[in-house]
Parts: structure tokens; sequence; C-alpha cells
């Protein structure tokens, strides 16, 4: 059985003392399924989420990182400061990160071999636009956007990654897969993991993130290849988060 992960991506929303405010809320939740729940604020509020969480069973993630350990990269962050932040996960790979910072298969699988090396555990990105499901090639882009991150990391380094399958254009639009059609593109990122390690693709966890919500994420947790969610604007209420970890 693989444990649930229900992370919570608060992108560019909540200032660090909103942030500390939300974790408190957070901290009163019953956690009914015993899920891995993660939050990953704004870089310039996890020093606020770090002190907040301290005490709780809560995970603290971060949305992004540079692959370089130091250098003249303005605006980045390194693994070494995340570190010292009580950072465990990290984000890469999301597709607005993609489409809005030139983010390709090349530095996400750059991002992935620098944060396992630190010892972080990333939560790989992938999906599909709008003009690719259509055109029913669906299963080729996730497959080529996994192996591509993956290439380079070891069976023995799996144990510690984790991918959100996130149809771009389900993000941020209200719309989401059918339960079936996620499930069934799950099914097929692990079996492209499989033909990378082998027997390791059970044990890996592979999340939905399009849009899932408090009104969706039953049917979808109801799934057998659904191990959890990349929840976007149900995580920023507590009401609506909590009904999301308690699936």
């Amino acid at each position: 059985m693989r444990k649930p992960m229900i992370a919570g991506n608060w992108k560019m929303n909540k200032t660090p003392s909103e942030t500390a405010a939300l974790i408190e809320e957070l901290k009163k939740v019953e956690n009914t399924h015993d899920a891995d729940v993660v939050v990953c604020p704004m870089t310039v509020s996890l020093f606020a989420a770090s002190k907040a969480l301290e005490g709780s069973g809560i995970h603290l993630g971060a949305q992004n990182v540079h692959f370089e350990d130091k250098g003249a990269f303005t605006g980045e962050a390194n693994c070494a400061s995340y570190k010292e932040l009580g950072v465990e996960y990290i984000i890469l790979g999301h597709s607005e990160r993609r489409q809005y910072f030139a983010e390709t298969n090349e530095t996400v699988n750059k991002k992935v071999l620098k944060v396992l090396e630190q010892g972080f555990k990333p939560i790989i990105c992938v999906g599909e636009k709008l003009e690719e499901k259509q055109t029913g090639i669906t299963n080729e882009v996730v497959c080529l956007q996994t192996k591509a991150a993956l290439c380079g990391v070891s069976a023995e380094q799996m144990a510690n990654v984790v991918i959100a399958y996130e149809p771009v254009w389900a993000i941020g639009t209200g719309m989401t897969a059918t339960a079936q059609d996620a499930n069934n593109t799950i099914h097929a990122i692990r079996s492209a993991v499989r033909e990378m390690f082998g027997d390791v693709a059970d044990t890996v966890r592979i999340l939905y993130g399009g849009s899932m919500n408090d009104k969706n994420c039953a049917e979808l947790m109801a799934q057998e290849e659904i191990d959890g969610g990349l929840i976007g604007g149900a995580s920023l209420v507590a009401e609506k988060f909590e009904k999301v970890i308690n699936f």
C-alpha cells in the first residue's frame, strides 16, 4: 500500500503572516487517513512556515529550486538555504514554471538530480496541454516528461520521488479530468516508471493535480492508481483543504 499524500501548492499567495495563520488552522485538522500532508508556500514565506510547523506532523515544501549550489543567479534559491529552513519536499517542473519561466525537460532533470543528491524529495510535475489532449497524445507527452525528468536517477533514489500528473488545461480553469481518465493517465505514467526501474514503480506515489478540490477529491482518491493530490486553490482555505485531506 502506498501512503496517501495531500500537498498544497500555495503558488504566489499568502504573505508570511498569512502563511503562519493558515498553518495554525491546519494544525487543528484531523488526518483520518494518516496521509502525508505537505504545504508549499512562497519562498519568502518559508521561514514563517517553518516556525509555525514546529511540533506538527505537517511537512514543509518549496515551489522551485536552482540546480546550482550558488552563484550569479539573481532571484533564485538554492538547496542549502532550504535545508536550513527544514524544507523536505520541492515541487519541480510545474507547468507554470515551464510556461512562464522557460523551464525545459533538461532543466527539470538537472533540478531533480540536484534535489535528490542533497537529500530532498522532489514532487515532479508532468502534464499535457489542451491541444495535446485533443490530438490524443496525452500518454506520449506525460511519459516523455517522466522519463526525461528521471534520467540518471537510481532505483534507490526513487524511494524519495513523488510524481504529480497535472494536465495543463485543468490548472486554475475549474476543468478537471474525469476520475477514470486521470487514473488511466497515471497508470501510463507508472508504466513509464516501470520501464525504467521495474517493480519500484509499484511503490512510487503519483498524485493528481488538475483542480482537485473539496468537491471532487473523494471520487478521484477512490481510483486505484491515484495516491493523492497536488492541490492549488482549495489548499488556501483551511475548511476546503481539510475536506481534501480527509477525502
